[in-house]
């Protein structure tokens, strides 16, 4: 895969931060992800802040590095950066065992994720409608 500027189909950079073997299920990410999709970037790094689960700090990671993906390869605005999308995904399992009881083993997983941000700029909003 070659190191240019990634292109959509409306001609838009993609902004775009991985971070690969997040020591985590993807059951325990998905929900953190699903709660700063469609937030602005510094409402989303807010909310992870004052979460109390400890995966959050990689989250929060991630996004501040796409946060400075946007800006030094871009030169997006900082404050119109929105969470496009937040999505994880399956990596390796570690499989270890635990002595148990008359000889028997129990095997204990543990799973990595990897975490892709995708960030875009906000477009401004057109009012519809007579309230001001």
């Amino acid at each position: 895969m070659s190191k240019k500027n990634k292109m959509n189909k409306d001609k838009k950079k993609i902004v775009k931060s991985i971070n690969n073997n997040i020591r985590s299920s993807v059951r325990k990410l998905n929900p953190i992800l699903r709660g700063i999709v469609g937030k602005k970037v510094e409402v989303a790094i807010r909310d992870l802040q004052f979460s109390d689960k400890r995966i959050t700090n990689d989250i929060k990671k991630t996004v501040n590095s796409a946060v400075a993906n946007a800006e030094n390869n871009f030169q997006y605005d900082i404050d119109k950066l929105i969470v496009k999308e937040a999505y994880c995904g399956k990596k390796i399992i570690m499989k270890r065992f635990r002595p148990r009881a008359k000889g028997r083993a129990a095997p204990i997983k543990k799973p990595y994720s990897s975490v892709t941000i995708i960030l875009s700029e906000q477009k401004k909003m057109e009012s519809h409608g007579t309230k001001s």
